[in-house]
């Protein structure tokens, strides 16, 4: 075999090799953390606001999980909460993320009862009383 012969095999070898890592590339999922990413760095001033309003707070809530994994929001304030909305954030598969309203009661605590894939979840907790949005987050392990 001569030098032109090889420099020709070389540079198929080479071709094939792009081609594949190209087909490998594009196939890959390419997911951002959420689909409306750039909408929410823009109004992230509005998270700072509820951070430090969630700050000035007494008691702030506490979310953990029971023996019988259900998830338990523990809040005094219940009562006065306008509005509420707890999102189970799963950062490995986007399609397991729930969304769960959380409304006004008379209980100090919360039960909700979780039908998810075990993993690593971040609870977010967003809730309106006195006029103000509160923020809070909490890692939960299933």
């Amino acid at each position: 075999m001569n030098w032109g012969k090889s420099i020709i095999l070389a540079f198929i070898l080479f071709a094939a090799f792009i081609a594949t890592l190209v087909t490998v590339c594009v196939r890959q999922d390419v997911s951002l953390v959420s689909k409306d990413y750039y909408q929410q760095e823009l109004a992230y001033q509005d998270q700072i606001q509820r951070l430090e309003n969630t700050k000035q707070l007494k008691q702030k809530p506490v979310i953990s999980l029971d023996q019988r994994k259900q998830l338990q929001i523990a809040f005094d304030q219940f009562p006065v909460i306008q509005k509420g909305e707890l999102i189970l954030f799963c950062p490995a598969d986007a399609k397991l993320d729930k969304k769960i309203q959380v409304a006004s009661s008379q209980q100090p605590v919360q039960t909700i009862p979780l039908e998810i894939v075990p993993g690593m979840y971040k609870a977010r907790f967003t809730w309106t009383m006195h006029e103000k949005e509160y923020y809070i987050e909490k890692v939960i392990q299933l």
